[in-house]
């Protein structure tokens, strides 16, 4: 290896032992991930069935799809809390056991109302995991590559939501529809939701052999600990200077520990506005709605159901391999490039969607359908916002609530982020039902309209912050507001 000084210039690589052990440390906890991506998605080959055979209407089944977020809004605003108090592995654990409960519960259910309930325990639990994921990331990734391990928890998303839409239409092919018995005199559909027990048990125990969070275990005295594990992520030459650093942040932190988000704009500091802005954009531009509804979308528009869940699927492994393409690109070609350039696709995409429905026709029991060639250029477009999205907004969103945020307030203002994304989410998803039933081309230019609007606000408010030090990246803000004071 080159050295510069005593430390070698490509300690940090992936290739490198200490980059091998930051990255394995990474996909480990990213697992939390997976399990959100595999919960968003796994109802998307059950909606149709559910809403058969209980009976539902399009407004309640929006609201049991999205029902869920809710309880993931609540798990991550308690996360980072109860993580300081418990440690990062243990609420890990917590997560885990909330999935676990919840997947067995779903596939059981009995009614709409136990249905909604046990999906509401598993919110919780994804709620928790999408924040001690990207926060356990970032306290044991080294700056430089720290923007390639943060989007290794959108890749776990979009894994799991590969995995649940690839394991739907497995089930659905195995007993001739979703709705049809297939073992232990149990339909395909609940199967769907039963198959969830098997990640949510590999999380749990991965959460008894990670190593603790560095920064938890100096928080709590246990120096001894913590240096054992910086040994083997830092560089020798480097250690003391890490351990220095970090317990300077921390004994920092704890005189902050009473300074409060709030602020002047709208109660908040504007930081917070920031990070709240950049994740209703993300859900807002209604990348959900393909990854919840899709199966019923395009067994609305003339591919049969067999077909609509192969399409889901190849969707699904379109959003992982784009996905992979930004956390190649996110430490070399910088964040806000990357943001402006999906802004841009999604606008487009979306745009292509809502002229596509304008052609759809609607028969007497409410079946829409659209004609050649409106449904293949539909399909086209639905993928193009996909690969818009994964290759910028899925996973740079995450990416930045990393690291805008200053640490005397870090924790406090990524969870109300992480909540606020979920709330987010929760209106996006519970309202396309009833939208898409009033009106798909007006539904599809509202989500191109959000789409054009993130454009304007990453150009205007977000600095780049490629290859800075956390605490470097306040001051991009700092001078932001400096320059447009009296706006978020």
């Amino acid at each position: 290896m080159n050295t510069t000084g005593s430390i070698p210039a490509d300690a940090f690589s992936f290739r490198s032992p200490y980059g091998r052990r930051a990255v394995g440390l990474s996909v480990a906890a990213a697992v939390g991930g997976f399990l959100f991506g595999f919960d968003s998605s796994v109802i998307n080959g059950a909606v149709d069935s559910i809403q058969q055979d209980f009976g539902l209407n399009a407004v309640v089944t929006g609201f049991v799809v999205a029902i869920a977020l809710l309880g993931c809004a609540v798990g991550a605003i308690v996360a980072g809390s109860l993580s300081d108090r418990w440690g990062r592995l243990r609420v890990m654990f917590l997560g885990a056991v909330m999935f676990f409960i919840s997947s067995l519960g779903a596939g059981l259910a009995f009614s709409v109302w136990d249905l909604a309930l046990w999906r509401v325990i598993g919110g919780l639990g994804i709620g928790i995991a999408s924040v001690i994921a990207p926060a356990y990331i970032a306290e044991i990734a080294p700056r430089q590559i720290r923007g390639g391990l943060a989007s290794l928890q959108q890749l776990a998303i979009t894994l799991g939501i590969f995995a649940a839409l690839l394991s739907d239409a497995l089930l659905q092919n195995a007993a001739g529809g979703a709705d049809e018995v297939l073992w232990l005199g149990l339909e395909a559909w609940r199967w769907m939701f039963l198959v969830g027990v098997i990640p949510s048990a590999v999380y749990g125990i991965l959460a008894f052999t990670l190593p603790e969070s560095p920064r938890y275990l100096i928080a709590k005295g246990r120096y001894d600990e913590a240096r054992a594990i910086f040994e083997r992520l830092v560089p020798a030459a480097d250690l003391d200077q890490t351990m220095k650093d970090l317990q300077t942040t921390i004994e920092t932190d704890r005189k902050n520990a009473g300074v409060s988000i709030r602020g002047p704009v709208l109660g908040l500091q504007r930081i917070v506005w920031v990070g709240i802005i950049l994740s209703v954009f993300q859900q807002f531009v209604g990348i959900n709605v393909i990854f919840y509804y899709s199966t019923s979308l395009w067994n609305s528009v003339g591919f049969d159901e067999s077909n609509s869940f192969t399409i889901s699927v190849v969707t699904s492994i379109t959003n992982v391999l784009v996905t992979l393409v930004a956390i190649f690109l996110v430490d070399r070609v910088g964040r806000k490039p990357i943001l402006l350039t999906g802004s841009v696709m999604m606008t487009l995409s979306l745009g292509a969607m809502a002229i596509a429905f304008l052609f759809s026709t609607t028969d007497s029991e409410g079946a829409v359908t659209l004609p050649a060639p409106w449904g293949p250029i539909a399909l086209v477009a639905a993928n193009l916002f996909v690969i818009g999205f994964g290759a910028s907004w899925g996973p740079l969103v995450w990416v930045l609530l990393g690291e805008i945020f200053p640490s005397r307030i870090r924790g406090k203002a990524l969870g109300v982020a992480a909540g606020a994304q979920w709330i987010a989410n929760f209106l996006i998803t519970v309202s396309f039902p009833a939208m898409s039933d009033w009106s798909l081309p007006a539904t599809y230019g509202m989500y191109a309209l959000f789409a054009a609007l993130s454009f304007v606000y990453v150009a205007w408010r977000v600095p780049e912050t490629k290859g800075m030090d956390i605490e470097q990246t306040e001051t991009l803000f700092t001078r932001k507001d400096a320059r447009a004071a009296g706006t978020v």
